[in-house]
């Protein structure tokens, strides 16, 4: 499960969560190893970026649950970085994973912590960097999504959990996140796009995952260097990732695995939700802008 090198000299690709450490740090660094012109997205903007990557990367903060922060990133790169040629949707969040929580966190505007962040902050990002993607050569957008879409349900679209599930709230927003790769390749046809699971990483998502847990995360850095043997490394979660964002035979509107293409659960095949989402998506996004 090896992505093939391409030349991407004189490409542009934004990589979203590029924090030191994580897969999405890992698919720029191969992506500028292969000759693309990099921009990616931390939390603290330019100085974590060229830490983790190099002084050439462009760099930026984003906050997926800001749409203020969306709007920012998204006027950075029309004046910085122009016309895009790949954007890799990595950024996301998986909080409360011993399911304690019997009620959503709510985001400043009312939303469900994991959908508002994960699918509404990436979907306002997406149709926001359109224009810019329209511009690029052969443009694709890939996003990184999960195994664990399949918790989710198309019903949870459309109403809250009840009883509420952290674990099903997380896969709903990756579940909706398929929804919008296929309607996008759907609706803009000159745009390639593709979903993915990376496989079991270590990474630093889980640490956010267990900041009320204090006493299970020291316990896991215990066990770190077993935990890391276990699982993937970043470098080998993101071949993925990097299968679609630079394949020649990349299917759009496609699921991938281990670099090949597979069949989604059964609600993320469903195009009569993918459609009614992209539709409510859409008018919420214009509501913002």
């Amino acid at each position: 499960m090896t992505a093939e090198p391409v030349d991407l000299t004189g490409r542009t690709v934004l990589v979203t969560g590029a924090t030191p450490g994580s897969l999405g740090a890992a698919t720029a660094r191969v992506l500028r190893s292969w000759g693309a012109r990099v921009a990616v997205t931390t939390r603290t903007g330019t100085s974590e970026a060229r830490t983790a990557l190099g002084p050439d990367v462009l760099g930026h903060p984003l906050d997926l649950a800001d749409a203020g922060s969306v709007e920012a990133l998204v006027q950075w790169c029309a004046a910085e970085v122009g016309p895009l040629d790949v954007l890799v949707n990595n950024a996301g969040i998986h909080l409360d994973l011993r399911s304690r929580w019997k009620e959503p966190r709510l985001t400043a505007d009312g939303h469900e912590l994991h959908w508002r962040t994960n699918y509404l902050g990436t979907a306002h990002l997406t149709h926001a960097l359109l224009p810019l993607l329209l511009q690029g050569i052969s443009p694709r957008v890939v996003t990184v999504v999960s195994k664990l879409h399949a918790r989710g349900t198309n019903a949870a679209l459309d109403a809250p959990l009840d009883p509420y599930d952290s674990w099903a709230a997380y896969g709903t927003s990756k579940l909706a996140l398929i929804h919008l790769t296929t309607e996008l390749a759907r609706r803009h046809p000159a745009v390639r796009t593709a979903a993915l699971h990376p496989g079991s990483v270590y990474t630093r998502i889980a640490d956010r995952g267990l900041e009320e847990q204090r006493l299970l995360s020291r316990v896991r850095r215990v066990l770190a260097p077993l935990e890391r043997r276990a699982l993937l490394t970043p470098e080998q979660g993101a071949q993925t990732t990097l299968h679609c964002a630079t394949a020649a035979d990349v299917v759009s509107g496609g699921y991938y695995q281990r670099c090949a293409l597979t069949a989604p659960s059964e609600d993320a095949r469903d195009a009569a939700a993918a459609a009614a989402l992209w539709d409510r998506t859409t008018a919420w996004v214009s509501a913002l802008r």
